[in-house]
This record gives C-alpha cells, structure tokens and sequence, in this order.
C-alpha cells in the first residue's frame, strides 16, 4: 500500500507563480454568501456542534445523513441496484441508478461520496446519483467504503480500488461499456477519485475518459490560506477539518503519501480530463484550485467550475440550493459530451474556468429588509421542498400500483417551485462568466 510513500520524501506539491496560476478564478469568494447559500447556513447553524471526535461521531453521522436526505432532491430514475463485490476484507455495496433501461451497454461514472472519511455513506450520496444519472444519461455506480477511525484511510481507498477494477472486469455482465467509464467524488470522495484515478492509469487499466472532482480534498497534511479565511460558520470548519485529522491519522497512516494524498504525486500528465468544482466559502477551496492547476501544468484539461458565493458540501442540498443543481447539470452535460458519444466521436474535453454566482440584482429594494428576504427565501425553499416530498411519495404509491405519472413535471403541480424559480431567475440569476479557456486568459 506504502509503495509511493518515497516519493512524497522529496516532492511538496505548492502553488508557483506562472504557469500554475493560468485558469485561477479571478474572484475567489464573492462579498456575500449566495442568498440562499446564507439562507440554509443560517438553519443549519441554529444549533452548535461539538467537531467529530469518537465518542459523538455516531451523533455526526446521524446528523449528516438526516441533513442530506431532507434537503436532497430525489430524482425519479428508471432503476435502481444494489448489490455487493468482493472486496479486500469484505464484500463492497454498489448502488447503481440507471437513467433508462436499456438492451445496450451503458457509460458509466462510479461514484465515492464525501463525508472527511469519517461519515456518509449510499444513502447521502443518493440525491447526487440521481441527479448526476438523469442529467448525464449515464450510469452511476455509487460505493459504499470503509470509514475512519474503524478503519485507516488505506482501507477506504483499497476498497474503492477493488470497485474499480470489478467494474472494468465485470461491469459488462451489468449492462455497462467498460470501454467508456469516469470515476468521481466529493470532497473525501473526491480525493479517493483523485488517487483510484492515479492508480488506475499508473496500472495501465483501461483509458479512463474523465474524472469529477468536487471540492476535493487532495493535500490532507497541509492547511491552506481559504482554511483561515473560512474558518467557521460555513458548514466545514477549521476546527472539524482539524478534529477529523485526528481521526484519520492513526497507525501507519501517512498524509503525505501520494496514495493519500493524490497531490503529492510528481507525474499527472497521462490522467483523464478533470471536471473540477470548488467554493468560494469553502475551507479547503485552495486544495482543489491548486490540484487543477498542477493538472493542467501537466497538460490534463480541466473544466474548473467556481462558485464563489457557495460552501463546501453545496452540492448535497440540490433539493433547496439552485446552484447545486445547476452544478449537477453542468456535470452531467460535461458526462454526457465525453462518455455517451461513440469513441472516436466525442469533442476534445474543455479547458476553461467558468465563474458562477447569484447576487441579488435589486438589493436596494431590500434596503432594511435583509430578514424578511431571507424569510421569503426560506418559506420558498421549505415549500418546494414539500412539494417535492409529496411528489415522490406519490409517484412511488403510484409506480407500486402499477401507474406511471408525469404530473410532477408541470409548473401547475409544483406552484411554489415554480413561483421561486421565477423569483431567482428574477432578482437572483445565477450568472456564469467563462474567464479562462485553453490557455487564454483575460
């Protein structure tokens, strides 16, 4: 497992004027959380939090994965897997979503979910899979790990290894093209991507044809400047970035090996094309930034998507955040141009950063009147969110009654989503400015 530890001996991956710095955001966190960005943090940090240790860690899991399915949306797919794979100690759970069900051998993306290691699970990644398999077409195949302290960090990632290699092996005997397949994450989930991505291509496996990284945490030893900046209040805080290091760092375990720590690997020039996704409020935004930029020094194109007014873990709450879905789109639109195509056939992978925030168009007609925006931001997202609640519930009546329903599409169901998306597109549009691409940069 330590067999690259020499390496990280000698090499410290750090940002370097020049080359690296081609693609940076050019605003890295907005003035202002997002509004609703500040609307759910505001909720979510309505009751304090000790940082995880082990004698609470039960309480955090609980916690998380509460807070994911509530505020999750779950997208209605064609079908839903599970099973288990052999694996290095014990057999791995798979979760795979399917878009449509098929005679022909689908794409596939397999997905390892965040959690710092130390919580989440198939059920917090649920509303992303779906998500991500609807907007893409493609399948996902979402892996359950083994997680700290129980276990140490090379367990994880052992396990995510044996997942990856099952899939190229055996993935046809599911339906899947192993010949097109991508592996993604977020946050730990994106570090374990980063390394099976690595691993992967230094095994000479089958070409990869992309990886996803969401708010990845590739450096796990160093701290970065956006830790300080970010250190509390934005869902991930230096104190939990910290009291989560305790817990990983056990035993033989060691942050600066590259198997650990993907950033501290020398070479990256043959790695598939990077979708990379970061925020601006985020801890550990630099570790992402950094890590794209040493991809793209090593000549791997990166589409970095930059949401300035967002914090880390945004992407869990697409059933009340619109830039979470608008996240989950642009994956899926960038999953659906490489992996779908015919080999051969598909465009040349995007290198540009695209910046992305919602700022509040009219705020002098809310002059003195902050809260009772938020409380109208607030009433919105709960409505919607009921709404959507009600909706699965009867689809899933209806589906085990042997009737389909498409009603759940039409504004006139879901009045309340349908009155915030024209009040977001009206005083808070998500705006999108491409400031980098294949080398250019204003």
């Amino acid at each position: 497992m330590n067999s690259t530890k020499s390496k990280a001996e000698t090499f410290t991956p750090s940002p370097a004027p020049g080359q690296r710095d081609r693609g940076r955001p050019e605003r890295l966190r907005a003035g202002t959380l997002d509004p609703e960005a500040e609307v759910l943090l505001t909720m979510l940090n309505f009751t304090k939090q000790k940082p995880v240790n082990r004698s609470n860690i039960r309480q955090h899991r609980l916690r998380w994965r509460l807070s994911a399915l509530a505020l999750g949306h779950a997208d209605a797919v064609a079908r839903v897997e599970t099973l288990s794979i052999p694996g290095p100690h014990k057999p791995i759970r798979l979760k795979i979503y399917r878009p449509s069900v098929t005679a022909e051998a689908a794409p596939a993306l397999l997905w390892f979910h965040g959690g710092g290691f130390v919580m989440g699970g198939l059920a917090t990644a649920d509303a992303i899979c779906r998500h991500i398999a609807m907007a893409s077409g493609v399948t996902v195949v979402a892996v359950r790990y083994r997680l700290a302290p129980e276990h140490d960090l090379y367990a994880g990632r052992a396990d995510c290894m044996a997942a990856m290699d099952w899939i190229v092996l055996e993935g046809h005997s599911l339906g899947i093209d192993t010949t097109r397949l991508a592996v993604g994450g977020d946050s730990a989930g994106g570090n374990l991507a980063a390394a099976v991505a690595q691993r992967h291509t230094e095994q000479a496996g089958t070409a990869l044809r992309l990886q996803v990284l969401v708010y990845p945490a590739t450096n796990l030893r160093d701290d970065f400047a956006s830790k300080a900046e970010n250190a509390s209040r934005y869902m991930l805080t230096s104190a939990s970035i910290d009291a989560i290091r305790v817990l990983i760092t056990q035993g033989r375990t060691d942050l600066a090996d590259p198997w650990i720590s993907p950033a501290f690997t020398h070479e990256l020039h043959n790695l598939p094309p990077a979708v990379v996704v970061t925020a601006g409020f985020d801890p550990i935004r630099d570790d992402g930034l950094a890590y794209a930029g040493r991809l793209r020094e090593a000549g791997v194109p990166v589409e970095l998507l930059h949401y300035a007014g967002q914090f880390h873990g945004f992407l869990n709450f697409d059933g009340v955040l619109r830039a979470a879905r608008d996240a989950l789109e642009r994956i899926g639109t960038t999953l659906r141009l490489n992996l779908v195509s015919p080999a051969g056939e598909a465009p040349a992978p995007a290198d540009r950063t695209i910046e992305l925030s919602a700022r509040c168009q009219h705020d002098f007609a809310w002059a003195g009147l902050r809260m009772g925006r938020n409380l109208l931001i607030g009433s919105l997202m709960l409505g919607e969110q009921l709404e959507s609640w009600y909706w699965t519930t009867t689809r899933r009546a209806m589906a085990d009654a042997g009737w389909t329903t498409g009603l759940p599409a039409f504004p006139l169901f879901n009045p309340v989503a349908a009155y915030r998306e024209w009040l977001g597109q009206h005083f808070a549009p998500i705006e999108a400015s491409e400031t980098y691409r294949g080398g250019v940069q204003p």
